[in-house]
C-alpha cells in the first residue's frame, strides 16, 4: 500500500491550482494529504468542511488497489502482445523466457560475479530505445548504477556492434545515449529515496525500461547481517524497494530489471 500512497497528488486529478497550493505546504503525494485531519486540510486548503470531506473520498479513491477479475488482468495483457515483452534479441534467452523480459513485471537477473550482468543490461537499455517496428519499447531508459559501473562508451560500442544497420550514424547514436538517463545512487537510503521518486520521471521522460544495476552492492555494504537487527533492516529496504518497483512496472505496464549475484526478491520473475 506505501507504494500507492506515494502517488502524487496531480495524478489523483486534483485541480493544478489546489496541487500548487497544496504543494507550498510541503503537501504532495497522496500520503500527505491522507495524513492530514479535516480541520488542517480545512485550513491548507481553503475549503468548506463539506468540500474537503469530497476530497478526501477523492484521494483515497486514487490510492487504493482496484479490484479486478482475473478476465479482465488476462485481457489487459493479451490486447497488446507485440509490446507484451521486450526481446532480449539472444533467441535462446527469448525462446525460455517466452518472449523476451516481461512488462509489466520486476525480473531479477542473477549469477556469479563477473558473468555480464551488467554488460546484459546496457544492451537492454539499447533495445528499450528502439522503434516498435524493431522490437524496442520506444521510450527512454532509467538506469540506477550503484557500483560506478556504466559506461557510455561501452553502451555506444553495443549498440553499433549488435545492430549496425540501424545505428549507422553518429546522429542516431547520439539520440540514443540521450534517452538513457544514469543515476549513481551508492548507498541502500539514496537508492530508496530514487525508487520512491520515479513515478512523475517516468511519465515525464517516457520512461519504458527501469534498470538497478545491482541490489547486492548496496546490501552487502550496509548490512552485516550477524550483527543484531541487520537482518530486519536488510529485509525491511528490500520489501520496500520491491514493492515500489513491482507497483511501478505494473501501473506502467514496463519492465523493470534488477541484477544480483544473489537472489533477493522473492515475488519477481528470475
Amino acid at each position: 500500500m506505501e507504494s500507492m500512497a506515494t502517488k502524487k497528488l496531480r495524478r489523483a486529478r486534483l485541480s493544478q491550482e489546489l496541487c500548487e497550493r497544496l504543494s507550498r505546504h510541503q503537501i504532495t503525494t497522496c500520503q500527505d494529504f491522507l495524513c492530514l485531519s479535516l480541520l488542517e486540510l480545512m485550513k491548507v486548503t481553503g475549503q468548506s468542511y463539506y468540500d474537503v470531506q469530497k476530497l478526501l473520498c477523492k484521494v483515497s479513491r486514487a490510492c487504493a488497489p482496484k479490484m479486478q477479475t482475473a478476465y479482465e488482468m488476462k485481457l489487459k495483457k493479451s490486447v497488446s502482445p507485440s509490446s507484451a515483452f521486450l526481446s532480449t534479441t539472444l533467441h535462446s534467452l527469448d525462446k525460455v523466457l517466452h518472449g523476451g523480459v516481461p512488462c509489466g513485471s520486476l525480473t531479477e537477473i542473477t549469477s556469479p560475479p563477473g558473468c555480464g550482468k551488467t554488460q546484459f543490461c546496457i544492451m537492454m537499455s539499447v533495445l528499450a530505445t528502439l522503434p516498435l517496428s524493431m522490437g524496442g519499447l520506444n521510450g527512454a531508459v532509467i538506469y540506477i548504477d550503484t557500483e560506478s559501473a556504466f559506461s557510455a562508451e561501452r553502451l555506444i560500442e553495443i549498440a553499433g556492434n549488435r545492430l549496425p544497420t540501424y545505428f549507422d550514424s553518429d546522429e542516431k547514436l547520439f539520440c540514443m545515449t540521450r534517452s538513457v538517463h544514469v543515476y549513481r545512487d551508492l548507498t541502500c537510503g539514496s537508492v530508496l529515496k530514487r525508487i520512491m521518486s520515479l513515478e512523475e520521471e517516468i511519465i515525464s521522460k517516457k520512461v519504458k525500461l527501469i534498470i538497478i544495476d545491482s541490489v547486492a552492492s548496496v546490501v552487502r555494504k550496509e548490512f552485516d547481517t550477524k550483527l543484531q537487527g541487520n537482518l530486519a533492516e536488510r529485509s525491511n529496504f528490500l520489501a520496500r524497494g520491491a514493492s515500489m518497483l513491482k507497483y511501478l512496472a505494473e501501473e506502467f505496464s514496463i519492465p523493470v530489471s534488477c541484477s544480483s549475484f544473489l537472489r533477493f526478491f522473492p515475488y519477481c520473475i528470475k
